[in-house]
């Protein structure tokens, strides 16, 4: 190590380093308190003013971190929120945790991973620890991030340092907290991927080391990836099932009885959040690059992506089949999130069902007790809506119930005994004694 170096690991072993962190969402968030806990002093970035002012006033905005999370932040005085970019050079270590959404042809969008790296380039001095955080492909930290970073002159493992420690937060999650989720570190160099490995270390209970960053960047993908291609094929499996007249869920029930080789995954309406249902195509991209095809991986994102529409046909065939037809029927969307008890809607596939409704001329509402109203997505456009009340009057006026998110504050005794009709994509109304008709979609 050089002087800088050593002077850098010197005050990230004593927590006497001033710790950045970009982008104060669902990740952001979550790593600036656990950089708190460990005894950091925390500025932290964000582009958005309402997130900054709502920090500063102790509001949670993200309802799934608990109440009094933000409010305990600030109580800390050890959290400075800004919207400053150039305040950027004032941190010792920047971890960057921005969104890596998908465009419009489903190519990567780095535009937010570039966009920061530019501002923190455009004050970036010698001394820094720099940590991209996001989901991405392989090579984005030594090809896309670290070019834009010696633009200035200063040279990576000697005048600043540049690694990728991939983000492991599970929205909604209680059972483990960001300090006892282990952490892959991987740097550009020894020196960086060091100090990065100093900095997570004071702060989470586990670091493991990978070899470089495109290593760490990798594991990321194929986390989330393996995820993706076993819901693909539950999916999948349970469209067959349906046909078949079985009931997917006791399959899945009796085939996790083995005590080896078998892993339960369930099914569901599509894949929401801002991983899975993105990763498979980051990991596409980059195969394309090196002249590869990656053609399961691929065709399970369309079996994840065709699920929303899936739940339609089949809350159109119901309705149907019961003399409705799907044009002026009346629709509740039970669930807005795309998992249960969060606020998170991020590629929510809820979106995409209102979509396809409204467009077939279904009136449609939606009820969720974590998601007051909606706000726009990039992929589905529907107009504003509030949540309604679910209550037995507001029941009986809808002629389909479609069950997308399993909240566990949702009244499912009540919606057995009221609703008419259920299609049920997660498979929670079983065993309920539902006085209507239920379908699994």
């Amino acid at each position: 190590m050089n002087t800088l170096a050593a002077e850098l690991a010197e005050q990230l072993s004593s927590r006497q380093a001033t710790v950045g962190v970009i982008g104060l969402g669902y990740i952001g968030l979550p790593i600036a308190a656990a950089m708190v806990e460990a005894g950091f002093s925390v500025q932290g970035f964000d582009v958005d003013d309402a997130k900054v002012e709502q920090l500063l006033d102790g509001h949670d905005y993200l309802k799934h971190l608990g109440p009094g999370f933000a409010a305990q932040l600030m109580a800390s005085g050890c959290f400075t929120p800004t919207a400053d970019m150039n305040r950027l050079d004032e941190p010792d270590a920047l971890v960057i945790c921005v969104p890596t959404p998908l465009g419009g042809g489903r190519e990567p969008d780095l535009g937010y991973v570039t966009g920061t790296a530019r501002a923190v380039a455009a004050v970036l001095r010698a001394g820094q620890l720099v940590v991209l955080e996001s989901t991405t492909y392989p090579g984005t930290t030594r090809e896309v991030v670290l070019p834009l970073l010696e633009a200035t002159g200063l040279r990576c493992g000697t005048d600043f340092f540049l690694a990728y420690a991939p983000e492991r937060e599970d929205p909604g999650r209680r059972d483990l907290t960001t300090a006892q989720i282990p952490r892959l570190v991987g740097g550009i160099d020894e020196v960086s991927a060091e100090l990065a490995r100093t900095l997570y270390g004071a702060a989470v209970d586990t670091v493991v080391a990978c070899s470089s960053a495109e290593v760490a960047e990798a594991a990321k993908l194929l986390e989330n990836i393996y995820r993706a291609v076993n819901i693909a094929m539950v999916n999948e499996m349970k469209t067959l099932m349906v046909a078949m007249d079985i009931d997917i869920h006791e399959v899945i029930d009796a085939a996790a009885t083995k005590p080896f080789g078998f892993s339960p995954f369930r099914p569901g309406p599509g894949l929401g959040g801002h991983c899975l249902p993105i990763d498979p195509f980051y990991l596409a991209h980059k195969a394309r690059e090196v002249g590869l095809p990656t053609r399961f991986i691929e065709l399970a994102g369309e079996i994840n992506r065709g699920m929303p529409s899936y739940v339609v046909q089949r809350t159109v065939a119901a309705l149907r089949q019961r003399g409705i037809e799907v044009s002026g029927a009346r629709v509740l969307v039970l669930g807005l999130a795309y998992k249960a008890d969060v606020d998170d809607t991020r590629e929510s596939p809820s979106f995409v069902i209102i979509e396809e409704l409204l467009g077939l001329g279904a009136a449609v509402d939606y009820h969720d007790p974590w998601v007051s109203e909606t706000h726009p997505v990039r992929h589905a456009t529907i107009p504003p809506m509030v949540s309604v009340p679910l209550d037995g009057a507001t029941l009986s006026g809808y002629d389909a119930v479609v069950l997308a998110t399993d909240h566990a504050a949702v009244d499912y005794e009540l919606l057995a005994a009221k609703a008419r009709l259920m299609i049920d994509t997660r498979g929670v109304m079983r065993g309920r004694g539902v006085v209507g008709d239920v379908e699994t979609a």
